[in-house]
């Protein structure tokens, strides 16, 4: 007897073949995103930055890179760098 899960298996299965195997066509890379989907991709990417943008500032850090050279790199002054990222160093 099959049971309830082996479907879903298979079908998460396919999926997965689905996307392992699609080949994007011309124009796909243009449909608009919905709106709550362009926030979330928006969030992420925000997200992804301010950690490499902190792990930047830690490795500067560990090469004598002065609080005052990390500010002007980010545009802002040395003081705001180090309370925004020096519990981190």
């Amino acid at each position: 007897m099959r049971e309830p899960h082996d479907d879903l298996k298979a079908r998460a299965d396919e999926f997965a073949d689905a996307f392992e195997n699609y080949d994007p066509m011309p124009g796909d890379q243009d449909a608009p995103l919905p709106p709550t989907m362009a926030v979330r991709l928006a969030a992420w990417r925000r997200d992804t930055a301010e950690k490499e943008l902190a792990e930047a500032v830690r490795a500067a850090r560990e090469q004598s890179v002065s609080w005052r050279e990390v500010g002007e790199a980010i545009g802002t002054s040395g003081e705001a760098a180090r309370q925004r990222y020096g519990a981190s160093s």
